[in-house]
């Protein structure tokens, strides 16, 4: 078991998050590492954040768990039939869901390449954060999510160093996580939080 700012993980799970099982995933190669850790944005439909069905379920948590109704928006027929996940997903006001056990493959990345290895999925955490390219991340996404990547870094030692966006493992196919994200403030908030462990 790992500690990291009042967060564990035990067994590939994050104590903080709210357990909602995907069933998008499946095992990672043997003998590759998790040394990666890939930071997206995602809001459904595009640029709403909150939006649920008539169900209740948050668009987003619907899609990583396909029980998205494709009927209840426009766009959504746009993505009919995708069956995507990521490890963790952390809406504006900070509360976070995890979908994916670390130790599996979650379906985040799709075409991809970091540092010259294809196939991000296979040894990468795919973290998902409620937004857009256009709109500033809240302070608790920021907050909540360097504490998960302090976390991480104690689990999967190999990921420290290894901290990259969407777009930068998918360049011109990815633009997430945007201009808007400001990765200086979450390198300082994790050096905060590793800081503060010692």
């Amino acid at each position: 078991m790992s500690t990291a700012s009042s967060m564990t993980i035990h067994a590939g799970r994050l104590s903080a998050a709210t357990w909602f099982a995907s069933p998008n995933f499946n095992k990672r190669p043997e003998n590759i590492a998790i040394d990666a850790i890939v930071i997206h944005n995602i809001s459904l439909p595009p640029s709403e954040f909150g939006a649920c069905g008539k169900d209740g379920v948050h668009y987003v948590k619907a899609l990583f768990t396909n029980k998205l109704d494709w009927e209840a928006h426009p766009y959504f027929q746009t993505i009919k039939g995708a069956e995507v996940s990521a490890h963790l997903f952390i809406e504006r006001d900070g509360a976070m869901t995890q979908f994916v056990n670390f130790n599996e493959r979650a379906w985040h990345a799709g075409r991809s390449s970091y540092l010259g290895r294809p196939e991000c999925n296979d040894y990468s955490i795919g973290i998902e954060l409620e937004g857009s390219d256009f709109v500033s991340f809240s302070t608790a996404q920021y907050e909540v999510l360097a504490k998960a990547i302090v976390a991480i870094y104690d689990a999967y030692p190999k990921t420290r160093r290894h901290l990259t966006g969407h777009s930068d493992i998918a360049p011109g196919r990815k633009t997430d996580p945007g201009d808007y994200f400001d990765w200086t403030k979450l390198r300082e908030l994790v050096t905060h939080h590793l800081a503060s462990q010692s």
